[in-house]
């Protein structure tokens, strides 16, 4: 008899048993203590529901370094007939995570992708105003946006909008920037952050409040077995080539630089995991200058 068939049914049980839970519509998960003029971290989502999935590390930077966590909505969502409710469901998921959240436009920004730009210069100048006032006024010591090859054109026209905005912005300006990824995968992320199974189980139900987009998909359930291959990714694309995967249930990769004099700064001579035991603010306090 083979030894991992159960393991591998068990895996199917658990999908078929959480595709019959609830979505959304839970007390929030967590009870900010912060204060308004604690250091902030900002997340610029191309889509209502990114501020959930990729959350393992601003999560922790809310719940263990009482960190302001704002949610930028770049866009509301592609179809004009759902932005209305995908900005509700985004307002209940930011609620639920403990996020503040800023809103570009009533129904979000528009045509944010490379073939927008192109079609629509003027629209695309004014996007980049509106991201740059946003930066200017909340000044966030960590960015967090798509990497340039994240396969969706909404992920990649948000990396393109968010880097001109900074460019905008003259050489004073400095953050620390977190690229993230979902739909296509980094070749080089240089920090793996570890959940612990309570702050994953908040992820998939913040993504779970983005009803209409998960009955059409339900990557919230998928999203613990994504995190776990992220472990098995970050192990040597972080670790190194060869090196033993650490002792990580859940993780999430990212490529962390620093904004500087208008321009990315390579800041880790080498990969960075952060472990659930481990103060992510310690990562950020022995970089900055």
């Amino acid at each position: 008899m083979n030894p991992y068939q159960n393991f591998v049914t068990e895996y199917q049980r658990l999908l078929k048993e959480g595709a019959a839970h609830p979505l959304g519509g839970f007390p929030p998960s967590h009870r900010s203590d912060t204060k308004k003029d604690a250091l902030s971290a900002m997340i610029f989502s191309p889509h209502p529901d990114d501020e959930c999935i990729i959350g393992g590390l601003p999560l922790r930077l809310l719940r263990e370094a009482r960190m302001r966590v704002m949610n930028v909505a770049v866009t509301q969502g592609s179809r004009k007939d759902r932005q209305t409710e995908r900005y509700r469901e985004l307002q209940n998921a930011c609620a639920f995570m403990g996020y503040e959240l800023i809103q570009t436009h009533p129904n979000g920004l528009e045509g944010i992708s490379r073939k927008g730009r192109e079609q629509n210069p003027a629209g695309w100048a004014n996007s980049v105003k509106v991201i740059a006032n946003i930066l200017d006024a909340q000044k966030p010591e960590i960015l967090f946006f798509p990497h340039d090859k994240d396969w969706n054109s909404t992920h990649i026209g948000t990396h393109d909008l968010v880097v001109q905005a900074l460019e905008s912005l003259g050489s004073n300006f400095q953050c620390f920037t977190v690229e993230t990824e979902f739909w296509g995968q980094m070749p080089d992320p240089n920090l793996m952050v570890e959940s612990s199974s309570n702050d994953v189980a908040d992820m998939v139900a913040g993504t779970s409040f983005h009803v209409g987009e998960v009955r059409r998909n339900p990557f919230h359930l998928f999203l613990p077995a994504w995190m776990q291959d992220n472990v098995r990714r970050g192990s040597e694309l972080v670790g190194g080539q060869g090196e033993a995967a650490p002792d990580y249930y859940f993780a999430t990769l990212y490529r962390l630089r620093r904004w500087a004099q208008g321009q990315f700064e390579n800041v880790l001579d080498q990969g960075r995991q952060i472990a659930c035991a481990d103060d992510p603010r310690d990562l950020f306090q022995s970089m900055r200058k």
